[in-house]
């Protein structure tokens, strides 16, 4: 048949979805369980029928998706999921920092673990190859050239943390390795040290420390200033920030915060204010950093920044090192702008010893400590070996960092028609001869559900990896596929 220059999937959901009563639709949706249903009962989300069409002479009416995923006929069906690890052998882990040892033990449990410390960048690309999955904390670079020497057999990196800037995001996406993180179990370590570093700071705790050990007793000297009254200014009100925040308010202090991302109800419900940044930064006693690294984000506080900033203020960064320019930090400390500060964070880790930071006694330094609590370093290792045996078992991920976010309560009702969506992708593609003159798909979607509730990204994802994937060289899996259609000129657009 001759390939066609378009082709449109209509999603709709049939009449037996608005009626639970009938035994047919109970039973047939029964019968789905193995597509990772959470209950027998028919799920709310959208789809069970599909209509393709082309603007050839074909087309195709299921009426429901049990002849998609059951019939014989149709061959799609059997096409086996190249995400799932089905080896009889084990998958392969290496851990290249070091790990919680409930981690440890949960990913041994899984595969075959190998914990390989400080190795240099050659290193880790000459061992690679041998891996399907690699952890890391900060301290490792995970590059273009790691995943280009991988021989795209690396399906997943996890970071042990929240950051990501020390993973080449564009570089995993392109060879389709899933990046996830584990963004929740050190929160409270990170802002009980941002806490810790304020007050300490405010009493020059570390300085007098340093200062009786040395054999003086400088009561004088070291006299510090009240934390009650002040105004701290938040920059970057996530998760951590938001902890920070309510810390901070039990510590009597009027707390203000800077975040275009965040939600102004969740911020006043905490008795935050959400401001613009040049408010925060000129109204602040005390700026508390807790943004992420990008491009933007990038020396964002730098000359320009500490001028507007009132003189005396004090500045506590436990997020990133590189959104400090620090040699402007080094002018403000001298010029009095800025009265003191507390790094747990370097744009180099470690500091060079010749840095002029090093060198100014009102800095409270510590060596990236923000997440170092026995109780966050295993729930760290717990979150990420998690994260990581669900990715190579080709389990979603919550914490997926290059592929769509869902929330947790969206994948378990969207789970029956996952797999369902790729081989609607599949079935299309032998439909139209191949596809090889497939330019365009339309997927409408249609269900009861108001169009804003409707989250299709993963459905999407997953009807583009099946169209894609028989027509490419390459594998394609959900974190690329979208990419690889861009670069192939296949434009998917969706209707609601």
């Amino acid at each position: 048949m001759a390939s066609a220059s378009s082709a449109n999937l209509l999603l709709t959901p049939p009449s037996s979805l608005t009626s639970h009563s009938t035994s047919s639709s109970s039973n047939k949706f029964s019968r789905l369980s193995f597509l990772n249903s959470s209950s027998p009962s028919p799920p709310t989300h959208p789809f069970p029928k599909l209509i393709f069409s082309h603007n050839r002479s074909r087309s195709l009416l299921l009426t429901n998706v049990l002849k998609t995923v059951e019939s014989p006929h149709i061959s799609v069906s059997k096409v086996p999921d190249p995400d799932l690890v089905t080896s009889t052998s084990k998958p392969t882990i290496l851990v290249s920092e070091k790990l919680g040892e409930a981690g440890l033990e949960l990913l041994r449990s899984f595969g075959d673990v190998e914990c390989l410390y400080d190795l240099s960048q050659e290193q880790l690309c000459s061992k690679i190859s041998k891996f399907d999955a690699l952890i890391v904390r900060s301290g490792t670079k995970v590059t273009r050239q790691v995943f280009e020497a991988a021989g795209g057999r690396l399906k997943v990196v996890g970071r042990a943390g929240v950051g990501i800037d020390n993973v080449d995001l564009q570089a995993a996406t392109e060879f389709g390795c899933l990046v996830v993180n584990a963004p929740t179990a050190n929160t409270i370590a990170a802002a009980e040290h941002a806490i810790a570093l304020l007050a300490s700071m405010a009493r020059n705790v570390a300085q007098a420390d340093a200062s009786m050990k040395s054999g003086k007793w400088q009561r004088n000297k070291y006299v510090g200033v009240s934390i009650v009254g002040k105004t701290l200014a938040i920059m970057g009100f996530g998760k951590v920030g938001s902890e920070v925040g309510r810390r901070a308010k039990g510590l009597g202090m009027h707390v203000i915060a800077h975040d275009p991302y965040a939600p102004a109800d969740r911020a006043h419900a905490m008795g935050v204010d959400l401001v613009s940044f040049d408010e925060a930064i000129s109204t602040a006693d005390f700026i508390s950093l807790h943004m992420p690294l990008t491009p933007t984000t990038t020396k964002i506080f730098n000359y320009d920044t500490f001028a507007k900033m009132k003189k005396g203020v004090r500045i506590i960064n436990v997020a990133r090192g590189g959104v400090i320019d620090e040699d402007a930090l080094v002018k403000a400390l001298h010029t009095g702008i800025v009265a003191q500060a507390a790094l747990d964070v370097f744009s180099e880790e470690p500091p060079p010893k010749e840095s002029k930071l090093l060198q100014i006694e009102n800095i409270t330094f510590t060596p990236h400590l923000g997440a170092s609590t026995k109780e966050a370093q295993e729930g760290v290792a717990v979150e990420i070996a998690e994260a990581v045996v669900g990715a190579l078992r080709g389990e979603l991920s919550a914490t997926a960092v290059n592929a769509p976010m869902v929330p947790p309560e969206v994948l378990s009702e969207l789970a029956p028609y996952v797999v369902l969506a790729e081989k609607l992708g599949r079935l299309a593609v032998q439909l139209v001869a191949g596809g090889n003159g497939i330019k365009s798909v339309k997927v409408v979607y249609r269900s009861a559900r108001d169009p804003d509730d409707l989250d299709t990204r993963l459905l999407r994802a997953m009807i583009t990896k099946g169209i894609i994937e028989p027509i490419s060289s390459s594998f394609i899996n959900l974190v690329n596929a979208d990419f690889t259609a861009k670069q192939k000129g296949l434009r998917i657009s969706e209707e609601r």
